[in-house]
This record gives structure tokens, sequence and C-alpha cells, in this order.
């Protein structure tokens, strides 16, 4: 979807300091997210978050979908979003541009999402609901982020932990540029 077709800004029903707040430098990238309701609920999250951009990857559906879109409730029609065949080739892409790119998984590696500090624009890439992300997307990213968990599960839904790693960018993006 073109930049050109996303409904009107709207200001924030929140007012100030929100209503100066056009986009949020962020895009995501869904790798082979099966669940069109988790897929519906990132579109609903980048919108309700201003985000830049949503990539759709690998078996990660795409709209027009009824299933999506009963839980995007018209986000689908309001984030521009994307097709893409290859997720290394984008990422190397996204890179080219000065995008810093995140994998969000948990590796021996990765840094705890409250102690990373990331430079903006930034891309944030989910995987499949059981599998992750495939090691190759892993190594080609700029840095792995998790979020922790301190319960007896070490997961959580991918949707949650989208809208708990793009909210926590709107933060910091906001304590930074003093908005």
């Amino acid at each position: 979807m073109a930049a050109d077709d996303r409904l009107p800004f709207r200001p924030s029903a929140l007012g100030a300091p929100y209503d100066r707040f056009e986009t949020l430098p962020v895009s995501v990238v869904l790798d082979s997210v099966r669940s069109l309701y988790n897929v519906g609920a990132f579109f609903r999250t980048l919108d309700a978050a201003r985000a830049s951009h949503l990539y759709l990857a690998g078996i990660s559906a795409t709209p027009p979908h009824a299933r999506l879109s009963k839980t995007a409730l018209g986000a689908d029609e309001t984030v521009p979003w994307s097709r893409t065949d290859d997720v290394i080739a984008l990422v190397a892409g996204l890179q080219a541009q000065g995008i810093t790119v995140a994998a969000v998984e948990t590796t021996p590696t990765a840094v705890d999402l409250f102690d990373w500090r990331p430079s903006f624009p930034v891309c944030v890439i989910f995987g499949h609901e059981v599998e992750g992300l495939r090691p190759e997307v892993v190594e080609a990213c700029d840095v792995a982020v998790h979020v922790p968990m301190l319960g007896r599960k070490s997961s959580l839904n991918v949707a949650t932990a989208g809208g708990i790693v793009v909210y926590e960018l709107l933060r910091q993006y906001k304590q930074r540029h003093q908005y």
C-alpha cells in the first residue's frame, strides 16, 4: 500500500504532546507468522502507534482477508504494508538505507529490550509463532533483542510481544525527541 493510500492523518485524541507526532520511524517484518489474527493484531498495533510500515513475508497472510480484518478493525486499510519474498534481501536493503534491523528472538546474545537503545529509524522482525526466526535471518540483523521473561513460560504470543516492543520503541522515541 502506498503512503498516499493511507487515510488522512488524524490528531491524537490524547492531545499534546501527541498532536505533533506524525509517524513513528519503526517498521515491522512478520516472517511466516501463521495466525491471521496475529497479523491483524500487528496491523492494529502499528496503526495505534503510527508506525511507518509492515512487511509481510513467508506464510504471513496479506489483506484482504476476513479473519485478518476482524482483528485489524480497519487498520489493514491505514497502515502501509507490502509483501516480500526475500527477508534477507529486505534486511540488506533496509540496512543500506541506514535503518537498524533487529531480530526479536530469544538467543544467548540477545539484548534485553529495556536495555536496548536503538538508533532510529529501526525495523524489528518477528517470526513464526512456534519456530521463531530462521537462524540466517537473525544473523543478517544488526542485533537480536528479547522481551524479558520472568515467569515459568519462556515465550509470549507474537502479537503480544509485538505490542510490547513497538510501545517500548514509541516510549524511547518520545523521550529522545521531547514529545
